[in-house]
């Protein structure tokens, strides 16, 4: 009798063991996923020739040429209007940071995760890349999500009591604040203006020398913009599929 009680003892213990190491593996397996995750492909745009004899001091951004932005367009899906401004922020934000490497393809991923390149709730994007509508988060309440309470006293997002993300490339309003970049020229940054927010997400990606050319870059860079294991995988997939269709750096 004496030696079953002994058994089972050491049979519950054996099976406590067990699933601590079991819960203990899966941990480690969840910590490590992010980092060891490959960067998806780079996708290159074709880009508008200089004129003719121009020759300037600066590096300046050029636009995509426009025949490869009908046609890319198409074959993704992505507004030509909203392609156009992820294609100038990422080239933007590689002349910024010529260590980062961002693609396109991955401006336009967070895009498309984020509001479908502006055109959530029916929206779309003016010839002037404005949103038709303010593009709002839900209140970060607690409920759900984190909790921020109103640290802009609702100018952008029109709630004074809890942050909202707003634009297509859904900023929360103190994020704006240190992030925000003027992508179209006019002496203002709007986070409702797909010049300006696909620019400062770009920038925010690129921030801190991250090389987005390396596992690990890419995917701390797509984390720091949400804290999202899952985030990361739909980003890294459709980043992907843009660059399968539209053609890659190799």
């Amino acid at each position: 009798m004496l030696r079953l009680k002994r058994l089972a003892v050491f049979c519950v213990f054996a099976i406590c063991v067990v699933t601590a190491l079991a819960f203990w593996a899966r941990g480690q397996s969840g910590a490590d996923a992010r980092g060891v995750l490959l960067p998806p492909p780079r996708s290159e745009a074709k880009l508008e020739a200089p004129p003719a004899g121009l020759t300037t001091a600066v590096n300046v951004t050029r636009n995509a040429d426009a025949e490869w932005l009908i046609q890319a367009a198409a074959l993704t899906g992505i507004p030509a209007r909203a392609l156009r401004a992820y294609v100038g922020a990422a080239g933007a934000a590689n002349h910024s940071a010529p260590g980062c490497g961002i693609g396109w393809n991955t401006v336009a991923a967070i895009g498309f995760v984020e509001s479908a390149h502006g055109a959530y709730g029916g929206g779309s994007l003016s010839p002037a890349g404005q949103a038709s509508g303010p593009i709002m988060g839900p209140s970060l309440d607690g409920n759900g999500f984190a909790a921020i309470a109103d640290t802009d006293d609702g100018v952008l997002d029109g709630d004074a009591r809890w942050d909202r993300a707003v634009g297509p490339m859904q900023f929360i309003p103190s994020t704006w604040e240190l992030a925000g970049l003027d992508g179209n020229g006019d002496g203002e940054a709007d986070p409702f203006n797909i010049d300006d927010a696909a620019l400062s997400a770009a920038g925010y990606l690129c921030a801190h020398g991250r090389d987005l050319t390396a596992a690990n870059g890419w995917v701390d860079a797509i984390y720091s913009y949400n804290q999202s294991d899952s985030y990361v995988d739909q980003v890294r997939h459709q980043a992907t599929s843009y660059a399968e269709k539209t053609g890659t750096t190799g």
